[in-house]
């Protein structure tokens, strides 16, 4: 039994989301929420960080990323997933709503119609790019998070969230970035976009192994529980 396990004892077990009512997870979903919109608006813009390039979303997407597996090792796939899909309808919120800003006439005297429809342009392309990796990322994060915590009985937390993430953010990445900007930038510079933001996300997500550790502590704790989906059905398409 690790260390993890054992600060963890004492805490009731629950392996159906029936069994309990959270407290807390209205918080971390608005945290998670925040930090996918701000990636969004951050992500119209490539930079260069020695040889690798990144979208400037990376600097604070992998955030929902980890509180992705805070929801999912708290308070199990199918309440994760409800948030993952409030999340999706965030982001087409934002889209429709820059949107229609940039179709208002502008004011007489306000010179920048044209520097804000150059700055939000992308957006509804990035928004669709975004919906189909994040939804696709974020379930494959969630899934692989759910069925390895039954798989290793709770233990190994650090192996199950750099693991899940491996594979979560393999999938969006790639979807992200082909979708976005797929005819707009060289093959070779989306490949090396790709490659390098998976890498990046992946070794984030390793550094921040001992946040993750502290904030799922501290969760179960508040909570009582230590959840795991051993009796609930899990399915991707239900809200």
């Amino acid at each position: 039994m690790d260390d993890y396990t054992l600060k963890n004892q004492g805490l009731k077990i629950t392996e159906s989301q029936a069994e309990w009512t959270p407290k807390y997870s209205d918080v971390v979903a608005a945290i998670f929420v925040t930090t996918l919109l701000v990636s969004n608006l951050a992500a119209q813009k490539l930079f260069q960080l020695g040889p690798a390039t990144f979208t400037a979303g990376i600097l604070v997407f992998p955030i929902s990323y980890i509180f992705g597996d805070v929801l999912t090792e708290v308070y199990g796939f199918n309440r994760a997933r409800r948030i993952i899909y409030v999340g999706l309808l965030a982001n087409l919120f934002m889209a429709l709503t820059l949107w229609a800003a940039i179709q208002l006439p502008p004011a007489p005297g306000w010179n920048l119609q044209r520097e804000f429809e150059t700055v939000h342009s992308l957006i509804p392309r990035i928004v669709i790019a975004s919906i189909l990796a994040y939804v696709a990322g974020e379930l494959t994060n969630s899934f692989v998070m759910s069925r390895l915590k039954i798989k290793t009985n709770g233990r190994h937390l650090w192996l199950r969230t750099i693991t899940s993430t491996i594979a979560g953010q393999f999938v969006d990445t790639g979807l992200f970035v082909i979708i976005a900007f797929g005819g707009v930038f060289p093959n070779n510079l989306l490949a090396t976009a790709i490659v390098s933001g998976w890498l990046f996300k992946c070794f984030y997500e390793a550094v921040a192994t001992p946040l993750t550790y502290l904030v799922v502590g501290k969760l179960k704790r508040l909570e009582g529980i230590d959840h795991f989906d051993r009796k609930d059905r899990l399915t991707l398409l239900k809200f």
